[in-house]
């Protein structure tokens, strides 16, 4: 059996991605430690990704942002949240639809970057990880919106 060590990642020059004054700023670093990431993806790639889904992310949440605005909170940060570790739950929930979102992205475009040291790995061990990324996204913009996991409609 071979043993691949995955790549460190290097020190960012541009850790921090600013985002909206309502939304909070994206870092590729907690993205790095929170998702499991390794150098693998460089931080061009990474970034780009990142770019990506805070843009879909605050599209889907385009309505919730503006209730939230017409109430006079300025930021994701002033909502009303139950606070978790110091802090708001609202600020986790985004930070967590931003990643999933970036790391189903990466999944889909790059397969091979999460691939084992031969290249192989099951295709529906992918599929299983990336729905489940996909559902995290849209559970954690769920959530921030006080809205149930799911709507049921009867057809």
């Amino acid at each position: 059996m071979q043993f691949v060590s995955p790549e460190q990642a290097g020190e960012s020059t541009q850790d921090v991605i600013k985002n909206t004054s309502f939304w909070p700023d994206v870092r590729l670093s907690e993205f790095r430690r929170d998702m499991r990431m390794d150098g693998s993806v460089t931080d061009p790639r990474l970034r780009l990704a990142l770019l990506t889904a805070i843009a879909e992310v605050n599209a889907d949440l385009y309505e919730f942002r503006e209730k939230q605005r017409a109430q006079g909170y300025a930021s994701l940060a002033d909502v009303p949240a139950d606070v978790i570790d110091g802090e708001s739950q609202r600020l986790m929930l985004y930070r967590r639809a931003v990643f999933c979102w970036a790391k189903a992205n990466l999944v889909e475009r790059y397969r091979d970057f999460d691939a084992t040291g031969d290249g192989s790995k099951k295709a529906e061990d992918i599929e299983t990880t990336l729905g489940e990324l996909w559902r995290d996204v849209r559970w954690a913009e769920s959530r921030l919106r006080d809205m149930p996991h799911m709507t049921v409609e009867l057809i």
